[in-house]
């Protein structure tokens, strides 16, 4: 039988945490996954995070669960799997931390994210969610098997001069390179064929970037090499009922609110080809005066952005049993 708990329900009764008036969740990407992710939050609530994992088992007919749990770094970077994997472990992290009376007034997610925080905004469906990103991480897949690309970070050098490499290695080797995320001042991300992508990185070295590194995705995401897909994944989203946010929400694409269940449906179908801009939603969210970013999901990459771009503002990770203890501590002032 399909489980379809909500994320946007009565909070239990430990109540709310007092002392920050306004947090942000963020959802992770495809990157941060981590093998064993999940295994702990199930040991600990298992009444409340068992449900989750059977029913993508169920829906999704592969073994998540067991992947999740067992499944080794080579298992889980097959793009058409680590995408409802992150998906759902950032779920079930969100989960707990309402359970423990932890309530966003603002949720955004970086690329894969923001589908975890369209389901925690109220905008999608939980098990609707999953089948997306599931679909989602086959096209990718299948993209990268007919044009293998590959993606790299780039940090230490300006946004601006980061793009001018991609232009310019793109025209002189007639390739696909091009800035993939915004991420903060000093990091950009970029995408494209695997010979571009390597030549931009060469070069940024060159340039005096302080480091490069090539991530562990499965394909060149937000990248005009996705444009195809994004047509063919716009009829599963046609498909896909979408609500009006009952929780403020900031989309990638334009790194500002979404208003209504069209609009989101739409930059969902943007998102897959356009660049994320996650430096101006971090930005928006800092001049919204949150209190604190929640990191709900694996790895720690949004927290380090959160801190970065604005260190006076506390940033936690709470993928993790111990980090939702350590989280609800300095959320809470006290030890819990």
């Amino acid at each position: 039988m399909i489980r379809r708990q909500s994320l946007i329900g009565a909070s239990s009764s430990l109540g709310q945490v007092a002392t920050v008036s306004r947090i942000a969740f963020v959802f992770p990407g495809q990157g941060s996954q981590v093998p064993g992710m999940g295994a702990d939050l199930l040991e600990r609530n298992p009444e409340q995070v068992r449900p989750y994992f059977e029913t993508a088992d169920e829906v999704l007919q592969i073994p998540l669960s067991k992947l999740c749990f067992e499944g080794d770094s080579e298992d889980l970077r097959d793009t058409s799997v680590t995408q409802p994997a992150v998906y759902l472990v950032s779920l079930v992290a969100a989960a707990v931390l309402r359970e423990r009376g932890v309530r966003p007034s603002v949720v955004a997610g970086h690329s894969l994210g923001e589908y975890t925080a369209l389901v925690c905004a109220g905008v999608l469906d939980w098990v609707d969610g999953l089948r997306l990103v599931r679909r989602r991480g086959l096209l990718m897949a299948d993209v990268n098997r007919r044009t293998p690309g590959s993606m790299a970070a780039v940090i230490g050098l300006p946004a601006d001069r980061v793009r001018g490499l991609c232009e310019e290695v793109a025209v002189a080797g007639r390739t696909v390179v091009e800035v993939a995320n915004y991420n903060s001042a000093q990091q950009t991300v970029v995408s494209g064929a695997a010979d571009g992508v390597a030549e931009v990185s060469r070069r940024a070295r060159e340039d005096g970037a302080s480091h490069v590194a090539e991530l562990k995705v499965g394909a060149p995401f937000h990248c005009s090499l996705m444009t195809d897909v994004a047509a063919e994944f716009g009829d599963d989203l046609a498909a896909t009922p979408f609500r009006t946010p009952a929780v403020p929400v900031v989309a990638n694409v334009t790194a500002s609110y979404v208003h209504s269940g069209p609009e989101a449906r739409e930059l969902l179908a943007k998102q897959l080809a356009a660049p994320v801009r996650w430096h101006e939603t971090v930005g928006l969210l800092g001049r919204e005066q949150v209190s604190a970013f929640v990191e709900a999901g694996p790895g720690r990459t949004l927290t380090n952005l959160g801190r970065s771009v604005h260190p006076t503002v506390p940033a936690l990770p709470a993928g993790t049993a111990r980090q939702i203890d350590k989280a609800m501590e300095k959320l809470s002032g006290s030890p819990v």
